[in-house]
């Protein structure tokens, strides 16, 4: 799974895999993707500002990485998305540090936030989990093997709150189903509530 840590429905998402990790043979790996890049081209002001905070977390989450290898993902993410989605707290060095300390991860990799030098790993990283998904989507974004052993990709999908226990493996399944279509694209509805953190 790909993620931008900001994204309340890629945390959702996360937290349903989790849960599918336990009713079904799936093992989750965790990736960074990042909104700031996906949105980098849009002009408008809210975007900017948005696109501005955004680099400091994917870039602690990538420098994690580097660090301690892509199993520690895992654990920031959860440390990283308790403390922003649902704890509320604010974005910045203390949220950082303490995710990573949630992790086992030393405190000094709070200090890629605001080092670009990082941004050619979160760029390749993005890069992986979109090209076979496309740039019209966001996050999350899924890969997994196809009906034919060929990886497949996708967006989504956005569900709140995240289902559980057996509800959890059939989203699952209907998912693989329709993703697993070829020339399948696109189921949507309008979103009628807003992202539930349990």
């Amino acid at each position: 799974m790909w993620f931008d840590p900001r994204c309340p429905w890629a945390w959702i998402t996360s937290r349903w895999l989790l849960e599918v990790e336990r009713v079904r043979p799936v093992d989750v790996r965790f990736h960074v993707m990042s909104l700031s890049v996906l949105n980098e081209h849009r002009t408008e002001e809210r975007y900017q500002a948005f696109n501005a905070a955004g680099w400091g977390p994917v870039r602690v989450a990538v420098a994690a990485e580097r660090h301690g290898g892509n199993a520690v993902l895992r654990d920031l993410y959860t440390g990283l998305g308790t403390r922003i989605h649902v704890k509320k707290e604010e974005l910045g060095r203390p949220l950082f540090e303490a995710a990573l300390a949630d992790a086992g991860l030393p405190a000094a990799l709070a200090d890629a936030a605001g080092d670009p030098s990082y941004d050619a790993a979160v760029r390749a990283s993005h890069e992986v989990g979109m090209a076979p998904v496309g740039d019209d989507v966001g996050t999350p974004v899924i890969h997994v093997p196809g009906p034919d052993g060929h990886p497949m990709a996708f967006f989504g999908p956005v569900v709140t709150p995240a289902p559980r226990g057996d509800a959890a493996g059939r989203l699952w399944d209907g998912t693989l189903l329709v993703a697993g279509t070829p020339g399948f694209f696109e189921i949507k509805r309008t979103r009628t509530a807003r992202p539930t953190f349990d």
